[in-house]
């Protein structure tokens, strides 16, 4: 197995790793997510050199495809696919909300029936998505609203781990005495990496094409003014 490029501007932090067979050999972060795109080539070029390795050897890209910022997924999708092209290498494409998760699942398995993720959209609105125990989808990402988010958690009879942006609406919606929240959901770059690796094996790679990012709700805009 070779080395994997990860791209992640999907948040406030911004973050690229190089890893081998499950390990990260080289990361960056970067802190302000108004210089995503400043930031990014320097610090793929810095953990290259780190890794001792050239862009050529590079076996696969893998970039957080979303939910996020839509500036910063466009900005990591971009770069993500410009190399892919360049090198003609095959990307990943991974949601952010089984990102978040991963790490839990990887620990507790079959200790819980399923694995969900919720994170704050807007006030009183979600990015939500549940995996069971076999890591697989059974509700699949999606934008909610609060009262979608709570006929959303009736569909899930069972022990549930969730790694959520913590407030006092989510406590409501998601209390339970056999469930577990975590107040993290923040992407592990080790979990990732191994996540990955799985991945490259399985040849589960997207078309560079049609590659976009998991917006998951609409963009707001604004409309130019017309002169009369």
């Amino acid at each position: 197995m070779g080395y994997l490029l990860h791209i992640d501007t999907s948040g406030d932090s911004g973050l690229v790793a190089i890893s081998r067979d499950c390990v990260v050999v080289s990361s960056r972060r970067n802190t302000d997510n108004r210089n995503h795109a400043a930031a990014i080539n320097l610090h793929v070029e810095e953990i290259l050199q780190e890794a001792g390795i050239t862009m050529q050897q590079l076996d696969a890209i893998a970039v957080c495809g979303g939910p996020g910022s839509y500036t910063g997924l466009r900005i990591g999708l971009a770069t993500a696919k410009g190399l892919c092209y360049v090198l003609d290498k095959p990307l990943m494409m991974h949601n952010r909300l089984r990102l978040a998760i991963l790490g839990a699942y990887y620990e507790y398995l079959d200790k819980y029936d399923f694995y969900a993720t919720v994170m704050q959209a807007r006030e009183k609105e979600y990015y939500f998505a549940t995996y069971n125990n076999k890591n697989e989808i059974v509700i699949e990402p999606q934008h909610a609203t609060e009262d979608q988010l709570i006929a959303l958690r009736s569909m899930l009879n069972g022990k549930t781990l969730l790694a959520a942006d913590i407030n006092e609406e989510i406590n409501n919606i998601f209390s339970s005495p056999e469930n577990l929240i975590l107040p993290e959901i923040a992407i592990n770059v080790e979990v990732w990496a191994r996540y990955s690796n799985e991945r490259y094996h399985c040849n589960e790679f997207v078309n560079l094409q049609y590659a976009e990012p998991f917006y998951l709700k609409s963009v707001y805009t604004h409309k130019p003014k017309i002169n009369s």
